[in-house]
């Protein structure tokens, strides 16, 4: 069995953290896994994270003070990580932390990449206000007609995502923004890729921070990689049903 790292970029997330580990936590029971919140607060949160590593010792920090920025963050825990498997997820829990346990069931049966998708059966996209579900459908639409390494994807842009290490081994990731999936998608190194269904969720503390300087970023982002993106071929996209997952689940209990 594998061993999980689970990156979780945060910026003034004090009010969740804590509820955050204790869910990771619970989804994760039986197996091994290190939690690496790579933090560029200006709040109390470095403070709540390290009261939270005394009661877990699976717990990291890494809090940043001359740098900034979700995807910098993201690359720093990548590099800090050392599991056999990576997975990426926000602290403001819209991305529910029990999906973790069914992304390592899929991990488990040699998949490359596990994508939780919002739009597959079975999945949902209810925890979005009606703004920003028109901003991210552009943004994912945008991301499909310019990367031909997006379009078998059916939620490219979110930020939930496992995969294997040598995924990234070497990958000339240079995200700007937030968009570290769309990054990986373009320059890694994978061959299978498995989508699972999700419901994401409403925000239960904090404030968004999209803004339209993520925005720009975004379609910046874009355009570069169409030029420096790698060709993808040979990649096989599954999408499970809530069924197969179940059964999968069911063998790592």
């Amino acid at each position: 069995m594998g061993k999980i790292s689970v990156v979780v970029p945060t910026y003034n997330e004090s009010e969740n953290v804590g509820n955050l580990t204790n869910q990771i936590d619970y989804a994760l029971r039986g197996i091994d896994y290190e939690v690496i919140f790579v933090d560029d607060s200006t709040d109390n949160t470095p403070d709540v994270v390290r009261a939270v590593m005394k009661e877990n010792p699976n717990v990291r920090l890494e809090h940043r003070e001359t740098e900034t920025g979700l995807a910098t963050a993201v690359l720093k825990g990548f590099d800090l990580s050392q599991g056999d498997y990576i997975a990426v997820m926000d602290a403001d829990l819209q991305h529910p932390p029990a999906i973790l346990r069914s992304m390592y069931a899929v991990m488990e049966t040699g998949a490359d990449f596990c994508i939780p998708s919002r739009f597959i059966p079975g999945g949902s996209d209810g925890g979005l206000g009606p703004y920003r579900k028109l901003v991210s459908g552009v943004a994912r639409y945008i991301g499909k007609i310019m990367l031909p390494s997006l379009r078998r994807i059916s939620d490219p842009t979110s930020g939930l995502f496992m995969l294997r290490r040598n995924v990234i081994e070497g990958a000339d990731l240079r995200p700007i923004g937030w968009k570290i999936m769309v990054e990986v998608l373009a320059m890694g190194t994978y061959s299978s890729v498995v989508e699972i269904p999700y419901k994401f969720q409403a925000r239960p503390a904090g404030e968004s921070k999209l803004s339209s300087k993520v925005t720009l970023q975004y379609l910046k982002q874009v355009a570069q990689l169409t030029k420096r993106g790698k060709k993808q071929t040979g990649v096989t996209v599954t999408r499970w049903s809530s069924a197969r997952l179940k059964s999968e689940l069911d063998k790592i209990r």
